[in-house]
């Protein structure tokens, strides 16, 4: 058996995290996502919390064959030891997926075989587009599973995104 991981933020998990798990299921078993920056809400860059992405990510999912693993990683700032890190907070795996150049590197570091998938759209499938649609009212939704929606939906996430992307008036 083959287990593999694939690390994100997932601030949303949109459809080119999906297509990218895809691929990755061709490759293993079974799939961890480390939901990465866990311990950062409720600003711009990171609107939803770790439960709420495990919601996405959990709910997005359960239709596939592969059996995933959602799993909140909180960043350390101590990149020297960010795999130890990672490794103590997930099931043991075989595999990590990822084309972010730091972390490739950092894997590679601790011995870990590290693959690279191409990223499907990545013009408009990226998490900071998604998020400016939510904040300007655009239309999200077509970028997300509908899974994702009904999280958000659920969650008054729009209307959180929204309130701390506005500054405060008064310049304070």
């Amino acid at each position: 058996m083959t287990r593999g991981f694939y690390i994100g933020r997932f601030q949303p998990f949109h459809n080119g995290h999906y297509n990218m798990v895809e691929r990755i299921a061709a490759d293993v078993d079974e799939l961890v996502l480390g939901i990465g920056s866990a311990d950062h809400s409720h600003t711009v860059r990171n609107p939803f919390t770790a439960g709420e992405r495990i919601m996405m990510i959990t709910k997005s999912l359960v239709d596939t064959d592969l059996v995933t693993y959602a799993v909140p990683i909180e960043d350390l700032d101590r990149n020297s030891v960010w795999v130890s890190h990672v490794q103590s907070m997930s099931p043991d795996f075989d595999v990590a997926y990822s084309n972010n150049p730091l972390v490739i590197q950092l894997f590679r570091e601790a011995g870990i075989d590290i693959r690279q998938s191409p990223m499907f759209n990545r013009d408009v499938l990226e998490g900071s587009e998604v998020r400016e649609r939510m904040i300007n009212d655009g239309d999200w939704e077509a970028l997300v599973p509908e899974a994702v929606a009904e999280v958000v939906d659920e969650t008054n996430g729009l209307e959180r995104i929204q309130m701390v992307s506005d500054s405060d008036s008064n310049g304070e």
